[in-house]
């Protein structure tokens, strides 16, 4: 975690572990209406329809839809919010935010590093009021918003094990300082004990009796604090904010036994392992890939929603992000949104878009991909018709013959397709039977131009409602690779990408067993085990990579490019030196 830049997630390895065997869950569609628009629902500040003093838990969590993290700035673990990469929070950017149509915000928030020692362990006094002072700006701007204890999860908290007493005094005594900091706020503040919680070396029953302890301790201390605490809403995790059924059941018992009509369960979701980082040739949004955000919403709501317990998705992206947003790609990476954002929805479950930085810039106030925004936030209200995919390569040098996109109208009706603001003619440049929407010779001739490599045009496939989905128009020829000379440190292949994309590689021993790491696959991790930069023209090896090839060994490479295309490279490693051959 320590290595890493500024604006990842800083998520755990034990937690990362977790969730490689983490299937999804809850929330069949029962029968509950979705979701109002964010539009029609009050903010919870006596401004618009709501008022939380009047609301009860579960209404209020479905006042907080939809909700967005402040990631990487209150929880970063240096010596102030700008260490992790992201500026100084300003109700400048919290009026942006909201008016991007978010009714919640989570300000994670480590306290490890702003406290004294014990017995006490007393806040930072500038710290705290700095805290204060952004929950304020944003209760001001009509957030609801939710503050925890967030990295100290695995600063300290998870040692509790082997140090239960330190760590209870220290957890006890810094919500006892919070509770009496935020007594008096509205009850649109709400609390989470602690973010995405784990114990070291012990097995599950144990960190759900300590995970136990940890939860109904903070209830009792902000129930007893006075003010508005006595029935502000408070949100307690699964272990691991995990909703694999063995951890969801202890929170579902812990919350019985507390008899409080004002407490929500939250969990996170990161996607399918194999999908969420590239991994195992799991490089699109597959039946597999849907069927996890099904079984694990369905869990989640069946567990306790549908037992009137409200619940909180706290984070929910893709692990992929941790490295670049470009680990997925672009259609793949929408088709995931679109669909987990409708499911969320049917689920009666509020959602808070993890944000790290890098998908709202904090800076100009706009959005790094307007696209993905894009079906994010109209998921909040509708479904977006998808397609099979969203680019359409053309092999320069060859006349081009019709192709044909499956398109997924997700309950929305196709209108047209265009060019621009240009539309295209039915019947001429293209053709529609069913979901079947088929490109003619003559229109991708047209849009082939004089062959030149790269995107050629950007068409939209229009329905009755929802985002339009583009179709990218490439030109490419067979990527070629070059010979190379390097150490186990890196080694950068020279690529000619051709206009192509590369989606994946594997890597093999001679007798076929897979090579380098995750050796239960010969399809590697994306920016583990390879990266590509079309820029520099070169895809680079990492030692990563390398750490767990065998020495003296050859390995060959094969190159899966979203054309289609297969390019074969091979590797030999002696010692440091590593070298590589084309062909």
């Amino acid at each position: 975690m320590k290595g890493r830049s500024p604006l990842r997630r800083r998520k755990p390895k034990l937690l990362i572990t977790i969730m490689v065997a983490v299937t999804a869950l809850v929330a069949a569609f029962a029968a509950q209406t979705a979701f109002a628009d964010p539009e029609d629902r009050g903010n919870g500040n006596g401004n618009g329809n709501g008022n939380a003093e009047q609301l009860t838990a579960e209404e209020i969590v479905a006042e907080m839809q939809p909700g967005w993290n402040l990631g990487n700035t209150l929880d970063s673990t240096g010596d102030d919010e700008t260490s992790w990469g992201n500026p100084m929070v300003t109700e400048e950017q919290l009026e942006a935010i909201r008016a991007e149509g978010f009714k919640s915000i989570r300000i994670p928030v480590t306290w490890s590093q702003h406290q004294g020692e014990g017995p006490d362990y007393t806040i930072d006094a500038d710290y705290l009021a700095r805290v204060q002072e952004v929950v304020d700006w944003a209760l001001e701007d009509g957030f609801y918003v939710m503050i925890n204890i967030h990295h100290d999860s695995w600063q300290w908290i998870n040692t509790m094990p082997t140090q239960h007493d330190e760590v209870l005094a220290r957890y006890n005594a810094t919500w006892t300082q919070l509770a009496e900091t935020f007594a008096d706020a509205p009850p649109e503040l709400v609390f989470e004990s602690v973010n995405e919680p784990q114990f070291d070396d012990v097995e599950d029953a144990e960190s759900h009796e300590l995970l136990h302890e940890l939860n109904t301790s903070f209830h009792e201390i902000v129930r007893a604090s006075g003010g508005n605490n006595d029935s502000r809403v408070l949100i307690l995790p699964t272990l691991h904010t995990s909703a694999e059924q063995v951890h969801l059941d202890p929170l579902l018992e812990t919350i019985q036994g507390l008899d409080d009509p004002n407490i929500a369960a939250t969990v996170h979701y990161y996607g399918y392992w194999p999908f969420s980082v590239n991994i195992a040739g799991y490089t699109t949004f597959n039946e597999e890939v849907q069927q996890d955000i099904i079984d694990y919403f369905d869990r989640t709501r069946a567990t306790f929603v549908d037992n009137g317990i409200p619940v909180i998705l706290g984070e929910w992206g893709l692990l992929g992000f941790d490295k670049n947003t470009g680990t997925i790609e672009q259609g793949e990476k929408l088709k995931f949104f679109e669909y987990l954002g409708y499911y969320a929805n049917e689920s009666q479950i509020t959602t808070m878009w993890w944000d790290n930085g890098q998908h709202f810039d904090r800076e100009t106030f706009e959005w790094q991909d307007p696209d993905l925004f894009a079906h994010v936030a109209t998921a909040w209200t509708e479904r977006s018709g998808t397609g099979s995919t969203d680019q359409v390569f053309l092999r320069t040098g060859e006349t081009p013959a019709a192709q044909t996109v499956t398109l997924n109208p997700n309950g929305q009706a196709f209108e047209g397709l265009y060019n621009g603001d240009t539309a295209l003619a039915e019947g001429t440049d293209y053709t529609i039977s069913g979901d079947e929407l088929t490109l003619s010779a003559e229109l991708l001739a047209s849009l082939a131009g004089d062959g030149s490599l790269g995107e050629q045009a950007v068409l939209e496939a229009r329905f009755s409602g929802g985002v339009p989905w583009k179709l990218h128009v490439i030109n490419f020829d067979t990527p070629t690779v070059a010979d190379a000379s390097g150490t186990t440190a890196e080694l950068a292949i020279p690529t000619e990408f051709n206009g192509d994309q590369l989606a994946t590689m594997e890597a093999a021993y001679e007798d076929g067993t897979a090579a380098g790491p995750q050796n239960w696959t010969t399809y590697k991790e994306y920016d583990v085990a390879f990266l590509p930069d079309e820029e520099a023209g070169q895809v680079v090896l990492p030692e990563a990579f390398f750490a767990e090839v065998n020495d003296n060994s050859t390995v060959n490479l094969t190159f899966h490019f979203w054309s289609g295309e297969t390019v074969s490279y091979t590797l030999t490693r002696s010692g440091s030196t590593v070298t590589g051959s084309a062909g």
